[in-house]
Formats: structure tokens, C-alpha cells, sequence
């Protein structure tokens, strides 16, 4: 398949005898607000547009990802950057299927996973539940999640408190359960990883373990991307960067490379 060569300032080595897992060939996401008159009875009006299933008032288009092209290689892990609003999300759920692109095409080899810090978890189950359900649901099979199940609670670190894991997730803060969620999806070898702010959670020792287990994931000839506002985090985990800005790929390098033009740009 012929599949356009990313604009950036900076490309990343020669990809000569690597395996790609992801193709993003000049992927365009928009969304499209649907908006009618303002003020009081707008919500009235809005159901009766709904009833008579048409949309009805002004349309506005949200152009979030503007033709962005790149190649994802197994084994590696690579950052997204990009002041808010650039679509890094966007881009992230348009890779997991979540998002139908309006033009342009993303090549998957294997199953994508996208772990955010809003992934669903049952708040009236327990954690041990959590645990279960969620294994089950990226394919694993119950033997192997009591093989692992302890080492996804010791991962974790809720129980370094008391004996969180037995409570209702409703008890539990929030950085109690993205840490969770994290565990539960690093258990498992992943044909691509999409984590999205999930290691901005916990403390020091959490993250050292989280940086630690994506390299694991890269040695099992995975792909991690990385969605982060933490710049230290995106130089310890990842080597290579794509940098989004209003939608568009501004530059896909080396770690350092890129982080350094961010940074020089964010600054002025």
C-alpha cells in the first residue's frame, strides 16, 4: 500500500527491516456540534429536533486531526506531545477504531488498546471484580488472571493502605483507580498500548514501576504510545516523539530532538 511519508522537521531512523504496526496515512478527524437557538427553551427544542430525528439549527465542524501520516514500528514507544487541544487524544481513539476518520486511513497489525484515565471501570463492584472483568475483557483467560492477579494488586499499590482491593471501586480515589486500570492493561502483552495521562497518577515509585513495565512491553516487540503532559516522563519512556499542534503533525523525531523544539516553543 502506498501510505504518504510524514511532514515533520525531524524523521525518525530508517525503518529497513523493522515491522510497522500502525500506518496513519493522512488521517482527518472531525466532529460536527450540533447547535440551535440559545438561551431559555434551547433544551425543549433540542429534544423536539431529536423526536423528529433531525438535527435542525447550525452545524459546526471541528477539524481535530488535520491529515496527520506516520509509521509505528514494533517495539517501539513513542510520545505524544502538544498543548491542549492538539488532538492527541483524537488521534489515539481514531488508532483504536473509536473514531471514524472523515478522510484518510489507519493500517493496525494486530489489536489496539487504549487505556485513559476515564477507561470504565464497574464502581460497584470491587476491585478484585475489577480485576477479573477487565482481564476477561482484553482476551485473557481466567486461568491467567490468577496466575497474575496478585502481581496486578502488588503493581498497583492500592493495598499498600489496607485491604482496598475487596472494596467497591466508588471508595476509591481517582488516582487509586487509574493506577489500577494500569496495572490490570500492563498484565498483558499488547500488539499496541495507547496510555493517555494514565502515568501522571501516582507517586514517585508508581511511575519508576510504570516506566519500567512499558520497556518490558517494547521487549516483547509491542508499541506503546504515550499520551503525557510531563515532559521528564515522555524523555525516561519513550524514543521517539510526535509532536501535535491544532491538529497537525508538526514534528515526528528523536526524543530529544523534538522535546527540545516543544519546549523552545512553549516557552516564548
Amino acid at each position: 500500500m502506498a501510505v504518504a511519508e510524514p511532514t515533520s522537521m525531524a524523521k525518525p531512523a530508517a525503518a529497513a527491516g523493522r515491522v510497522p504496526t500502525v500506518i496513519a496515512d493522512d488521517v482527518h478527524i472531525v466532529y460536527r456540534v450540533y447547535g440551535g437557538s440559545q438561551g431559555r427553551g434551547s433544551a425543549t427544542a433540542a429534544l423536539n429536533r431529536i423526536l423528529r430525528r433531525s438535527p435542525g439549527g447550525r452545524v459546526r465542524e471541528v477539524h481535530a486531526v488535520r491529515g496527520v501520516s506516520f509509521t509505528a514500528y514494533r517495539g517501539e514507544a513513542i510520545g505524544l506531545i502538544g498543548t491542549n487541544g492538539s488532538g492527541k487524544s483524537t488521534l489515539l481513539r481514531a488508532i483504536a477504531g473509536l473514531l471514524p476518520a472523515e478522510r484518510g486511513k489507519v493500517y493496525t497489525d494486530g489489536q489496539p488498546s487504549l487505556l485513559g484515565v476515564n477507561a470504565a471501570l464497574l464502581n460497584d463492584l470491587t476491585g478484585e471484580r475489577n480485576v477479573v472483568l477487565g482481564g476477561l475483557a482484553m482476551g485473557m483467560s481466567r486461568a491467567e488472571i490468577r496466575e497474575r492477579y496478585q502481581d496486578i494488586v502488588d503493581f498497583s499499590g492500592i493495598n499498600e493502605k489496607g485491604d482496598f482491593i475487596t472494596l467497591p471501586m466508588r471508595t476509591y480515589s481517582s488516582g487509586m483507580s487509574a493506577r489500577l486500570r494500569f496495572a490490570i492493561a500492563a498484565a498483558k502483552r499488547h500488539d499496541v498500548l495507547m496510555i493517555d495521562e494514565a502515568l501522571a497518577t501516582g507517586d514517585k515509585s508508581f511511575r519508576r514501576r510504570s516506566e519500567e513495565r512499558i520497556r518490558e512491553l517494547r521487549g516483547d516487540a509491542g508499541t506503546v504510545f504515550l499520551v503525557s503532559h510531563n515532559n521528564k516522563t515522555i524523555r525516561d519512556t519513550c524514543d521517539r516523539v510526535l509532536w501535535l499542534e491544532k491538529g497537525e503533525l508538526r514534528m515526528d523525531g528523536p526524543t530529544e530532538d523534538v522535546m527540545r523544539a516543544y519546549e523552545e516553543f512553549t516557552s516564548k
